[in-house]
């Protein structure tokens, strides 16, 4: 445990209470209920000494002057790193997560359980970024004709991906022509990165079309509608919205901003992106995260790899007056989980 040696063994144990009691009620918290729950053998003269000198160190703070005192973001931080004790994911916990995470899913299925996850252990808002880089290796294509000039183009990526695309082609195609097209793609492209496979046959187009055969058109045709990958880089999952609303702490406008910072993104895609550069737990508290619209919460992320290298975050957002040590293993553990089933070679 890391200490501040400024504040004395007996104030940081009245912090440690103070912040504890105030997560748990939500409510200013005043001497005479610390003395009655934590410390009977000091007097109330004793405690209102102590909080006053950590209410002038900037730890705590009275919101009315007849009032107790709550933790500030100074208080909470110092709470986080030099008080809190932080145990392992509970097991049951731990089974709940891997039962409803399934690796024969589609990742886009993974990620959106992952923060549907989050915020069912948390009940706070879950939160997961879609993997950067995230190739579309081809795997097999087929298509199938429908009416006036449609195409269904059912695309097999990354060995367990499948998307149905319906396109609209320059001609209308038979269900022969179709099946000779996906054919040469299955012969020759499987393998090959999505968008590479595109950019191979788009060149194509620096032909005379006149010299093109039949079967050569309806490829480029076909398969350069069809070969567009998901526009997913950059993004994010999230789940659990409803859950801000529990706050009793927030007020209609503050919901409101981070509404709209949820809608925008970039705050948020900013904020997450930070955290791609730090190992372990990391976390926002109140204005630590730089954005207004976040001034009430903390965001608590973790960093998740495949095959070694990051390629995501994921985390909660939730009030400042969260169960810290409930939520960080929570966090923790579910960016393991999450890159153990994104992992190719597992």
């Amino acid at each position: 445990m890391v200490t501040d040696t400024s504040i004395s063994e007996r104030a940081q144990l009245l912090l440690k209470h103070l912040v504890n009691m105030y997560i748990r009620d939500g409510q200013p918290i005043g001497s005479k209920t610390l003395v009655y729950e934590a410390f009977p053998q000091l007097s109330p003269a004793t405690v209102r000494k102590v909080l006053s000198d950590l209410e002038d160190r900037g730890f705590i703070s009275s919101p009315h002057t007849s009032a107790g005192r709550v933790p500030t973001t100074q208080g909470i931080r110092f709470f986080v790193d030099s008080l809190l004790s932080v145990h392992p994911l509970e097991e049951a916990q731990a089974k709940r997560m891997e039962a409803s995470l399934d690796m024969n899913q589609p990742t886009d299925h993974i990620i959106a359980n992952t923060s549907n996850v989050l915020s069912e252990l948390t009940h706070m808002v879950g939160i997961v970024t879609l993997p950067k880089g995230n190739q579309h290796i081809l795997r097999h294509v087929e298509f199938l004709p429908l009416a006036d000039n449609r195409v269904l183009a059912i695309l097999v990526f990354n060995e367990r991906e499948v998307q149905n695309r319906i396109i609209v082609t320059e001609q209308q195609y038979t269900a022969s022509e179709l099946t000779q097209a996906s054919n040469f793609l299955n012969q020759y492209f499987v393998g090959k990165e999505l968008f590479c496979a595109r950019e191979e046959l788009l060149k194509a187009l620096n032909f005379d079309r006149l010299q093109m055969d039949s079967l050569m058109k309806a490829v480029v045709d076909v398969a350069g509608k069809a070969f567009v990958p998901p526009p997913n880089q950059g993004d994010y999952v999230l789940a659990g919205q409803q859950n801000l609303f529990a706050n009793p702490t927030a007020s209609v406008q503050q919901l409101e901003k981070i509404f709209k910072a949820f809608t925008h993104k970039q705050q948020i895609l900013h904020l997450l992106d930070n955290c791609l550069q730090s190992e372990g737990v990391q976390m926002f508290i109140g204005e630590e995260s730089g954005y207004d619209a976040f001034r009430d919460c903390s965001v608590i992320t973790s960093r998740y790899t495949v095959d070694g290298e990051v390629v995501g975050v994921l985390g909660v957002i939730g009030p400042t007056r969260m169960r810290y040590d409930k939520v960080i293993p929570v966090v923790e553990y579910t960016a393991k989980v999450l890159g153990a089933l994104l992992n190719p070679d597992k």
